[in-house]
């Protein structure tokens, strides 16, 4: 049978078994796991430690047979993570879409993991169904992880397939996937509102993305307009209290900012994705905006509509607050009806947390927390008048 995706798409329900087999076969997965388990124990010995992780895999995934069996597992995980790393969980906006309808919905971009990841939790908990995840080839490193992410429903996005010709049609190939997933599949779908996490803070849509997505119309019958419309774009604005990767971005953007060029260590992303999952998170919000409609003369004004959106949803915490102040002063004109959520950090332990970095990494790690305020006000100042979180 013809397969035309088969090279980008999710993983189907038929092929679950044969890939599961796969993954509990491979080494490398297997010595990951026991290392992050175990330890020096698993550095030392991997071939001991192989059968005992085989054996909990297996285990795991028992009776799982399709997508939607895996999807229970990395519930599972997902919850653990919510226990374990944040200080509360809280959704809003979802109760207004109809979850009948497969959005295609496009998210700020703090964490490679764990967007997508809540995003998708707040979706199932809310009864609708989990999206199709948009993921780089570049965190692709291993074939494992390949598997991993398209059991998972993770489509792959080719970041750099070649020359400008290549290129050109990887994203039509792309654009035509995501939107037979929505109108033919009736599949929902994530995708981050720019290549790369904002590390600076400031979530901002890149228009090209939204270029890659109207390059599925047709031209001769469909205005730009009309393909936006009915791709029916939803923004999603994810906050986090506490960024477990703060101090890794404030240094990669502080080498960038002194020496002009910052090249990633072999497995960076890797190290990034652990931090992001394991580390401390404080309250998380994911806020569901209102879907696009109307008229629209280019990419541009598109791109501005979601950062207008993702902004104003986005929900404050104490933390960006804190950080605004330690950027600019205690008397900073910040509104007092700015943020409604409490938090669960305070000044003295943010303060602490920034003052264990490097001095001068902690600019750019307070920017990291206070730009979130800095959107705000220019929304504000622009004329939003949006009710705080």
């Amino acid at each position: 049978m013809n397969d035309p995706f088969a090279d980008i798409r999710p993983y189907r329900d038929a092929e679950v078994p044969a890939v599961l087999q796969r993954l509990l076969g491979d080494r490398e997965l297997l010595d990951s796991i026991a290392r992050l388990s175990l330890g020096q124990v698993a550095a030392l010995a991997p071939a001991l430690c192989r059968p005992a992780v085989r054996w909990y895999l297996s285990r795991q995934l028992r009776g799982v047979s399709d997508v939607h069996g895996m999807q229970m597992v990395i519930k599972h995980y997902v919850e653990k993570v919510i226990e374990d790393t944040t200080a509360g969980f809280s959704v809003s906006g979802l109760e207004t879409l109809d979850p009948g309808r497969p959005w295609l919905f496009m998210s700020n971009h703090r964490d490679i993991v764990m967007d997508p990841a809540f995003t998708n939790y707040a979706l199932h908990r809310g009864g609708h169904q989990t999206v199709r995840i948009a993921i780089g080839d570049n965190l692709l490193t291993k074939p494992w992880v390949s598997d991993l992410m398209r059991l998972n429903k993770s489509f792959i996005v080719k970041r750099s397939p070649g020359s400008g010709r290549a290129l050109l049609a990887a994203s039509r190939h792309l654009a035509s996937y995501i939107r037979m997933s929505l109108q033919e599949e009736r599949a929902p779908v994530w995708i981050a509102q720019r290549e790369g996490r904002a590390k600076d803070g400031v979530d901002r849509t890149e228009p090209a993305v939204v270029k890659m997505l109207a390059m599925s119309r047709d031209k001769q019958v469909e205005s730009f307009s009309e393909v936006v419309n009915a791709l029916g774009i939803v923004p999603v604005s994810i906050s986090y209290e506490l960024d477990p990767c703060d101090g890794l971005k404030a240094r990669e953007l502080y080498l960038r900012s002194t020496t002009g060029s910052y090249a990633k260590a072999e497995q960076e992303d890797v190290a990034s994705i652990a931090r992001g999952i394991s580390g401390s998170k404080g309250r998380v919000h994911v806020a569901f905006g209102t879907p696009l409609n109307g008229e629209f003369a280019d990419a541009d004004q598109v791109a501005e509509e979601i950062d207008r959106q993702v902004v104003s949803l986005y929900c404050l915490h104490p933390t960006n607050l804190y950080a605004y102040r330690m950027l600019h002063g205690d008397g900073a004109g910040i509104p007092d009806n700015l943020t409604l959520e409490a938090g669960s950090c305070s000044e003295a332990g943010f303060r602490a947390r920034m003052e264990a970095l490097p001095a001068e990494h902690r600019p750019f790690a307070l920017a990291i927390y206070g730009n979130a305020v800095a959107s705000k006000l220019a929304l504000a100042a622009a004329g939003d008048s949006s009710p705080p979180c």
